[in-house]
């Protein structure tokens, strides 16, 4: 990691995290997580959105000790040795409650934890789990502005050291994937992330018009692995000039967006031969464990 600059906010990131299995793959995705984890200052804190932690509130971790959650079935057995032993930071829960309001944020002791749309993507960017975690969970019942606005109101935490990551993704239509397209997408999905990058990069506070494009019903049939990226939007947004990267791009298996960004940050897109994804993964089942 790089040493930080006084003047500068921690850079934030929304991942696109796709399958279980890449917390024990090596692909371009993984390589691109890793490489932003050792672009960046060393945070105070992490504080990362899930799709995985969606529930009919809003909450944030606040255990000193989250413990690693396998919340999937069907996968190797390797997959449920996975540990992910990062510190919890109990005093974050409280000072995240004080900078959304008049939002309120409950405080969540012991009911969850680090859910794997987490650790598989820390486990590559902060490969030795010694920087504190928080999750803060998506709450089901709200509509989609309330989670622009809420990343908006999150801002603030950049100038407190914290990174703050959405892990979802863009595309997320299970039914859909087809195995032969393993890393390809269908002309419907390429369609919408493709119009989810424009909007980004130009008006991200303004990402809720992507609700009107002919491709999102198809995109976005359910809303949790979407609304990570909300959060980012708001982020993007509460600045004066939206600095917004491409961190990496690319569908998996058809129907899967595995697009990643970043704002504060210059880790560009990182270059890795992927070659063939289809092997070792056709047998693997689809993650739908958060619904």
């Amino acid at each position: 990691m790089t040493e930080p600059r006084a003047d500068a906010p921690m850079p934030a990131a929304f991942i696109g995290h796709g399958s279980p299995m890449n917390a024990l793959e090596h692909n371009r995705y993984t390589s691109s997580w890793r490489a932003f984890g050792q672009s960046l200052p060393r945070p105070r804190a992490i504080l990362v959105i899930s799709a995985h932690w969606y529930i009919n509130a809003t909450a944030v971790t606040a255990m000193a000790r989250p413990r690693t959650i396998h919340d999937f079935y069907g996968f190797p057995s390797e997959l449920f040795d996975v540990q992910y032993p990062a510190p919890g930071l109990p005093d974050l829960a409280a000072e995240i409650a004080d900078v959304v309001e008049p939002t309120w944020v409950g405080a969540d002791l012991d009911s969850w934890g680090i859910d794997h749309g987490t650790w598989s993507v820390l486990l590559h960017a902060f490969p030795d789990a010694s920087i504190p975690v928080v999750q803060l969970s998506i709450n089901a019942y709200k509509p989609l502005d309330y989670h622009v606005a809420l990343g908006a109101r999150l801002a603030s935490l950049r100038e407190r050291g914290v990174l703050i990551l959405g892990s979802g993704n863009i595309v997320h239509n299970l039914g859909g994937m087809n195995p032969s397209f393993a890393d390809r997408g269908f002309d419907w999905a390429l369609r919408f992330d493709e119009q989810a990058k424009s909007q980004l990069h130009s008006a991200p506070a303004d990402v809720l018009t992507l609700l009107e494009h002919r491709d999102y019903d198809a995109a976005v049939p359910t809303p949790d692995h979407f609304i990570p990226m909300l959060y980012f939007a708001g982020l993007a947004g509460a600045q004066e000039v939206a600095d917004v990267e491409v961190l990496v791009e690319g569908c998996a298996y058809g129907s899967l967006s595995m697009t990643s960004y970043t704002i504060g940050s210059r880790c560009g897109p990182t270059a890795f031969d992927l070659g063939d994804t289809s092997a070792g993964l056709t047998d693997v089942p689809a993650d739908e464990t958060n619904m």
